[in-house]
């Protein structure tokens, strides 16, 4: 969950988010929980959550395949996710809003707060079980999108790493999101699948691991369960496609804490010491 945006992005939300109760009849209660930026509002209603998102007009339109709807039709039901319950989509001045109603997912995120670990959540060996079991199972799916997208990966590696692009970038399918406040405890559920689509190899757990540096047991726990994955010359660019996006947002200003951690891992994955002021323009 992230702060509540402005006064201007709150207002808009909640009514959108009203109109959307009120037209698959919904009743919502609880506390509201904002996306980043306030992009998106979601809030329980009984067995129910009904997630509300907002982007330009210019880009309205379900994609088929595509994001939550897509994977709720494409993934496999043993991928544990919520199920959606139904949809409602409009237009509105420049916006354009989408709502799911969702199963509503009663046991907590790892990191309520932020996408990155702060301390060991203790988690059980079925836990870490049945993660890899749900990525592996995900990367038989056919995947309708490249997330991750080769033109970005073009630029971003000698501006946020400082090594040139690779000539090939194997691809699987992944979840395209996976961190730590988009994956709940004992039972683990994966939430948010907005992204999901062909991802680079090794990018997922990559990109789990960047977002776990803070804590070296969950890190270096990552890098077992996932070792021959991200121990593959594949793997590898995946895990650097990941490092590579966490330095972007580094240069926007995200992840103090976690900047000089990220920077040693690259460094020592490719043996150059990453540019530290690199501008952020480009775009995943």
């Amino acid at each position: 969950m992230n702060l509540a945006p402005d006064e201007a992005t709150q207002t808009l939300m909640t009514a959108a988010h009203e109109r959307a109760a009120k037209a698959v009849g919904l009743v919502c209660s609880g506390p509201l929980a904002w996306g980043f930026a306030g992009f998106t509002l979601g809030r329980r209603s009984g067995p129910y959550w009904l997630r509300v998102s907002r982007s330009l007009v210019k880009n309205a339109g379900r994609k088929h395949g595509q994001g939550i709807v897509g994977a709720d039709a494409l993934v496999p039901r043993d991928v544990p996710r919520p199920a959606v319950h139904g949809t409602y989509d409009w237009s509105q001045g420049e916006y354009a809003f989408e709502a799911e109603v969702l199963d509503l997912v009663p046991h907590p995120v790892v990191s309520p707060r932020s996408p990155e670990l702060v301390r060991n959540p203790a988690l059980p060996d079925e836990w870490w079980g049945v993660l890899r079991r749900s990525l592996d199972r995900l990367a038989e799916v056919e995947g309708s999108k490249n997330t991750v997208r080769y033109d970005w990966i073009e630029r971003a590696f000698p501006q946020f790493l400082g090594i040139p692009a690779p000539d090939k970038v194997e691809r699987v399918t992944g979840h395209g999101d996976l961190h730590w406040g988009n994956v709940t405890g004992m039972p683990l559920t994966l939430l948010d699948w907005e992204r999901w689509g062909r991802v680079p190899v090794g990018y997922d757990p990559g990109l789990l691991h960047a977002y776990s540096l803070r804590v070296p047991l969950v890190a270096n726990r990552l890098r077992v369960q996932f070792g021959n994955i991200l121990d593959t010359p594949a793997g590898r660019i995946g895990e650097l496609a990941a490092l590579a996006e966490m330095l972007q947002a580094v240069a926007r200003g995200f992840y103090p804490k976690l900047a000089p951690l990220l920077l040693d891992r690259a460094q020592e994955l490719t043996g150059i010491r990453p540019p530290v002021s690199a501008p952020a323009e480009i775009t995943t």
